[in-house]
């Protein structure tokens, strides 16, 4: 999960999702308050969980341990036949939209002529 998350383009979308769920939050009172209740809730949730679950985890930490090397090398591969993965959203958005120009251009230039 940790490495999925390092990923530039899920950093990336994770901060531009934070950011408009914060701007959300300060921009409309009456969704903070629905926000920050749900966050309250969440939290709790997560805190009684954690502790049920930890002698599971504990006794289920080699097959975890398994797992968890398998898919660090399927994600490996994965980064290496999609670098896309590497690029953050923004710039994933730039090239996208220089690419459309370019074809909207070239376009243009074939009907003209």
């Amino acid at each position: 999960v940790k490495e999925v998350a390092n990923l530039s383009l899920v950093s990336s979308a994770c901060d531009v999702v934070s950011a408009a769920y914060a701007s959300t939050k300060e921009s409309h009172p009456y969704l903070r308050s629905v926000c920050d209740a749900a966050e309250k809730g969440v939290q709790s949730v997560t805190e009684a969980t954690a502790s049920c679950v930890q002698p599971v985890l504990a006794t289920l930490e080699p097959h975890v341990a398994a797992a968890s090397e398998y898919a660090s090398k399927g994600l490996e591969k994965l980064g290496e036949k999609l670098p896309l993965l590497q690029k953050p959203v923004e710039q994933i958005l730039s090239d996208t939209k220089e690419l459309v120009s370019s074809r909207v251009a070239d376009v243009k230039g074939a009907v003209s002529s």
